[in-house]
């Protein structure tokens, strides 16, 4: 697939051997979506597919072995990836920021359609 950009046509980029799973299905439908092609962008693109995959991994684990562990003395403790769970939603989190892609697409102004169906009912309180 390629890209045009100011008559130009790039090549988008392939996805980093690195990836598999969630993060290169994400790769893949951010590429569509956007077609990034800088280097600053790929870099981003990629700390944010290796952190979903990550992720996914480490809930995976969870699933299996649950959240807690028991130490050396028998006590409870919280399962090690429970912090590379939370790690890797704060990295993914920040990528997708970095990149923009956490804000809302733009919608029409005005009031959502709807007419009388949308309208709230309101009762008098005595």
């Amino acid at each position: 697939m390629k890209t045009r950009l100011n008559r130009l046509e790039i090549p988008t980029p392939k996805p980093p051997a690195t990836l598999s799973g969630p993060g290169l299905t994400l790769w893949r439908s951010l590429q569509t979506e956007y077609a990034i092609t800088d280097s600053g962008g790929l870099s981003i693109l990629t700390m944010a597919c290796e952190a979903l995959s990550r992720l996914r991994q480490a809930q995976a684990i969870l699933k299996q072995e649950g959240l807690t562990i028991r130490d050396p003395r028998g006590q409870p403790k919280a399962h090690p990836a429970v912090k590379i769970e939370f790690d890797c939603r704060a990295q993914f989190l920040t990528a997708i920021k970095a990149m923009n892609l956490d804000i809302e697409p733009l919608r029409d102004l005005g009031r959502p359609a709807g007419g009388a169906r949308g309208k709230l009912k309101l009762a008098m309180v005595k």
